[in-house]
């Protein structure tokens, strides 16, 4: 039965590729008797494969300049000629861009018009012609002879020379599918071009589901953490103290507040325009002061030394300074609670510098190179100093307050690869009780 629907399947994609193949003969059956005088390719029957071989050089012209063909013969490809699944899902969905891919699309559609048109004329001719000679020793006109069959008329050659004729459409039909779908991976798949513009399209797409999320983190989730220590406080001294109530919950109204406006510029990433530039501004130092005053309410206790300079920043460097710092100011939040921090931002002649300090509670007896995965050669520079990404472990999983949050562990791979980007570097220092981040970002970054 598998085998019956995939005989009906590439006979139905063969009989597809006939009626394809018909405007294009047409067109050379016209073609045919202005270069040769007095040849009528409807009457004279070997003119007509004269017509149907300069039909196949139009039908490569037509793929050529048609890239959505190949798009349309994977479809019927992929649907009919009865491909593995893994096979199928090699062929390729987009039109042929590039001249190599649009080459191989016409040596497919040539392949595909030539069987089809062959597998078409023998359904037109060998299924009556078939009837007919089944029927050849008990119908009388049949044995005519100006049909030319008398001799087929005894015994049982008539309907033996029937079956033999739909033998050979049935096998005509099977290798040309065969011969078809083994040749649709080379001919219709995607070709190395396509599959480095499919990567980089996946890569790009990654890149912005990722500065999405990074956003979105440092962005409502810092609103969130101190939302979440202000209603917590507010709770604790409830009935001893309605005025501090009063003010945690105007600071909650503000923060959350700040917060919708920062939400609405992370989702004005989602509708770039053009030139690369968001519906609204995101914030940039520019704005520190009311990231430091809603913290500030928060509980933290933070002392800050900003460098004058920071006003004429470039503004992407500027942009991502400020995240880094909201999400740093966020982690001393959600793991060090209210403790001082010492934040500093310096502006040198070729990079900018941020460095945060707090202290944390060292409940591990082992240095930081034994509680998280750092390299080898991070150990050998300093045992108490790794990278970010390697302090992750230690910071956010609860190596060094104890207690981890659930989902949590993205804030500081988010500052290293806000970091990376845009060719600086971040590292984070525990040691003696003391948590210090340490960002450098070039002047001249960009991405």
């Amino acid at each position: 039965m598998h085998r019956a629907r995939l005989l009906v399947g590439r006979w139905v994609h063969l009989i597809l590729g006939g009626a394809l193949l018909t405007p294009f003969f047409l067109l050379a059956t016209f073609v045919v008797p202005l270069v040769f005088d007095g040849v009528n390719p409807f009457n004279d029957f070997p003119w007509q494969f004269a017509a149907f071989a300069l039909a196949l050089p139009l039908a490569a012209l037509g793929a050529l300049l048609f890239p959505l063909l190949r798009t349309l013969e994977a479809t019927a490809a992929r649907s009919l000629c009865g491909l593995p699944a893994d096979v199928a899902a090699e062929l390729a969905e987009e039109p042929a861009d590039s001249w190599a891919a649009r080459r191989r699309t016409a040596m497919w559609f040539v392949a595909h018009l030539t069987a089809g048109g062959i597998v078409s004329g023998m359904t037109l001719a060998a299924p009556p012609a078939a009837v007919a000679l089944f029927l050849l020793p008990v119908a009388d006109p049949l044995r005519h002879q100006e049909l030319g069959w008398p001799d087929l008329a005894g015994g049982l050659l008539g309907p033996l020379t029937g079956l033999g004729l739909l033998a050979l459409w049935v096998g005509t039909t099977w290798v040309g599918g065969r011969l078809l779908a083994r040749g649709a991976p080379v001919m219709l798949g995607r070709t190395p071009a396509d599959r480095l513009a499919a990567a980089e399209r996946r890569a790009a797409d990654l890149a912005s589901r990722n500065r999405l999320a990074r956003e979105l983190h440092d962005s409502v989730g810092h609103a969130l953490s101190a939302v979440t220590l202000q209603a917590g406080a507010a709770r604790r001294v409830l009935d001893r103290d309605p005025e501090f109530v009063r003010q945690a919950l105007a600071a909650i109204e503000e923060t959350t507040r700040d917060a919708v406006a920062e939400l609405d510029t992370v989702l004005g990433l989602l509708r770039e325009d053009g030139d690369g530039r968001t519906t609204a501004p995101a914030p940039t130092l520019d704005g520190l002061d009311g990231l430091l005053a809603r913290t500030r309410a928060a509980g933290l206790r933070i002392t800050a030394d900003i460098d004058d300079d920071c006003g004429r920043l470039p503004p992407l460097v500027s942009r991502e300074a400020y995240r880094m710092v909201q999400e740093g100011l966020s982690n001393a939040l959600r793991h060090a609670g209210a403790v001082p921090v010492g934040l500093r931002i310096t502006v040198g002649t070729e990079e900018l510098t941020i460095t945060m300090e707090n202290p944390v509670e060292d409940r591990v007896e082992s240095p930081v190179e034994d509680r998280v995965d750092s390299p080898a050669e991070d150990r050998m520079k300093n045992p108490a100093e790794v990278p970010v990404e390697a302090a992750v472990t230690y910071v956010e999983g609860g190596g060094a307050t104890g207690g981890a949050r659930p989902g949590g562990g993205h804030g500081l791979r988010g500052i290293a690869e806000r970091a990376r980007l845009l060719g600086g570097e971040a590292r984070a220092t525990g040691r003696d009780g003391v948590w210090r981040l340490t960002v450098r970002l070039p002047l001249g970054a960009s991405r």
